[in-house]
Formats: C-alpha cells, structure tokens, sequence
C-alpha cells in the first residue's frame, strides 16, 4: 500500500511517516502491522475528545440515515447548522451572534479577511511575525513567517506585521486598517500566549481606529487551553472570530462567527458574494453539535488545566529549557535541534506520536486529548523525560 499512496497522494515532503492506518480509537491509533501509537498531538489538535467518541459517531450515523449535502450553503434551512450554531452563540459573548460555516481553517480566515474588508471598507491588515492562518493565498498574506510565505509571492498587498506581544508599532493601526487578525496563542510560531495587557492595548488600538480585530482561535479553541475559547482568559472579545480543528470531532469543518450587523454586508454589492458548496455539511454540523455538546457537559475544561499542571511538574531537568503554554495546548522546548529530533524519533520508535517540524527548531508540541487519563499521561511524560535523559 504504500508504494501505491508514494505513486498516488500528492506529498508534502520527501520523508512522510507512511504509516498505513488501520484504526484509531480514544487515544489511540493502530496501524495494519498490529502497532499502537498514542497520538499526543490528537491529529494536530483536531481530536480533542479522542478519536470516534461514541456521542460523535452515535450523531454521524444518525444523519447519514437523513440526508447528506442537499444545496449549497444558506439556501436550505437544515437542522444540523441551525442546532450547531445556536449552541455555538449561546457559548459566546453577546456580539458574537451570528456563524458562516465553512469547510476548513483557512477557509475561515479567508471569509473573515473578505468580512473585515467588505463591512471596514478599507484594504489594509494588520498580522504578527512569526504567526501562522493557513496556506491559501490570503491566509497567507497575514502569516508572518517567510518560510511559508516566500515561495508564493507576491501575495496581498498593504499587508504589515508587528511583533507579538510588543508596543512598538501599535500606531500602524490607523484610519486605513481593515483588520487586526491574530492567534491569541501563537501556533506553528513556539506557543506563545499573548500578554494580556497587550491584548487589550490591541483591542483598544482596534477601537480608537475603527478597525476589526480577528482572532484566530482554530488551533486554541474548543477546550484546549482550559477555557471554551483561549480569548476568554483574556476578557478581550473579538470582531470575528476563526473556528476549525476541534470542532467537528474529527469531520472537516470551520467557521467565522460575527455579529449580525458585520455579517450584514456579505448581502449586497452583490448578493451572494462569499459562498461556499460544503460549508456547513450537515454531517459534520451533526457531529460538531454532538461534540460541543459533550465538551460542555464533561469536565475537559479543567481536564485541559490538569494536564498542563502535571506536564510542567514532570518534564523538567537537564536538555528541558521549558514548558510553555496553557491547558494541553503546549510547548516543550529542548537546548538544541539535534536532542530535538533524537527525542521525537524515539519517542516514536516507542509508539508516541508528537508534534515536530524543521521549521520549529528546538519545540516539541505537545497536544493530547482531554480524555487521555493520568496514567498513560504520566507514561508518555516518563518516556519523554527518559529520551531527552539520555540523549542529553
């Protein structure tokens, strides 16, 4: 199979994993030559309540009984949006009282750069070095990594990055911007949470000139950081705000949630002028609302906080230069890319999936599921602690 998926699966990379999936269950994914691996990164966030939770499975198949894709999105009134949604806003602050689905992370932020120009009026925006929206060409026009970026230009015009967590430059904000967009904990750029002074000196700057402030939730969001959304640790509320990942418990989904009266512009000039076959699957709506539903109901919010409290207890000592993050959204950080690399493979080697790429140098993220429980949590943290032991 795998000579077929080299010869047939477009690749991103000349050394793909290969494993051949054979099934995945909780914490846990199995390959066909009979291997368990734990995935401590839950699909790079994606399978926060593990992999087919009975509730999301239970609501899959009760759907595709009813109906699949019937016409494109917000022509029919179908239940599954319609429940989802109402859900969602009832979990957000006032203003944010209105979804657009969509079918992915960068789907989301691209409606939401197109929102904030359309309602503002004005063209220019506003990103952060070193943070990461997705790789269409909008989304990565506001990702502040030349890595990603460079093989594509030009990109947007009138597009500027300020440094995260820093004042200088907050004046860039000004009458001609149409949004702030940014990720509350930066991502692919080291895990790093915004200071919260910060934070709300950006929202006021956003304020004072009249432009919208996006933040970026698709990685943080839906429990991962101890709260249901990262930004409410912050009392600092969005204009628009991007959902994907976690959110359809394993099916592809995104959304931008915003007011009624910011989403009032997407009617005219013309009708119909952001649209999307798929957004809004009603499968993945199903399986999202029963998702959300249980991560409402369960205790994986504090679940998240215990998980980062005992992983920056434990992974300590010689090679670790730190732990940084919050709920089980994390970032561990080694003295060099050679331990690194030494860590991850043979974490891997012992049936441990983490989270690693050249472009994150020296950072292991560390993102398990919220059902994971203390002792295979404590197992895995044991078994990186002994890897980055010898190897040091």
């Amino acid at each position: 199979m795998l000579d077929k998926f080299l010869k047939y699966i477009a690749q991103t990379s000349d050394a793909p994993m290969g494993l051949e999936i054979s099934h995945a269950e909780g914490p846990f994914f199995y390959t066909t030559d009979n291997k368990r691996y734990v995935d401590f990164i839950s699909g790079i966030a994606v399978s926060s309540l593990g992999h087919r939770h009975p509730k999301v499975i239970e609501a899959i198949h009760k759907q595709v009984d009813k109906h699949l894709h019937v016409m494109v999105y917000g022509e029919f009134v179908q239940k599954p949006q319609v429940n989802f949604a109402g859900l969602l806003t009832a979990n957000l602050p006032e203003q944010l009282n209105q979804v657009y689905f969509v079918n992915s992370g960068t789907e989301a932020t691209e409606g939401a750069l197109k929102l904030a120009k359309k309602y503002t009026g004005r063209t220019k925006l506003i990103g952060f070095k070193n943070s990461y929206h997705g790789d269409t060409h909008g989304s990565l026009s506001v990702t502040g990594r030349d890595v990603y970026r460079d093989p594509y230009l030009p990109l947007l015009p009138d597009v500027h990055f300020l440094s995260f967590n820093s004042k200088e430059n907050l004046d860039l904000i000004d009458d001609d911007t149409a949004a702030v967009i940014m990720e509350p904990i930066q991502g692919e750029g080291g895990i790093i949470p915004a200071d919260n002074q910060w934070l709300q000196e950006v929202r006021q700057r956003c304020d004072e000139a009249g432009a919208l402030l996006i933040f970026d939730e698709i990685q943080s969001g839906f429990g991962r950081t101890g709260s249901l959304f990262a930004f409410e640790e912050y009392e600092v509320v969005p204009d628009i705000l991007c959902l994907a990942k976690a959110m359809a418990g394993g099916m592809p989904m995104g959304a931008f949630v915003s007011s009624a009266e910011i989403f009032q512009t997407f009617k005219y000039d013309p009708p119909l002028n952001h649209v999307t076959t798929f957004g809004g699957h009603p499968v993945s709506a199903s399986a999202a609302y029963a998702n959300l539903k249980e991560l409402l109901s369960g205790n994986y919010l504090q679940r998240a906080k215990e998980i980062e409290q005992i992983t920056k207890e434990k992974l300590r000592g010689i090679g670790i230069v730190e732990v940084r993050g919050k709920g089980a959204m994390l970032g561990l950080q080694l003295e060099s890319w050679d331990l690194t690399k030494k860590v991850v493979e043979d974490c891997f080697e012992n049936g441990i999936l983490l989270g690693w790429t050249l472009h994150s140098n020296t950072l292991i993220r560390l993102a398990p599921p919220l059902i994971i429980e203390d002792d295979l949590l404590h197992e895995v943290l044991d078994k990186i602690l002994e890897s980055v032991g010898m190897h040091s």
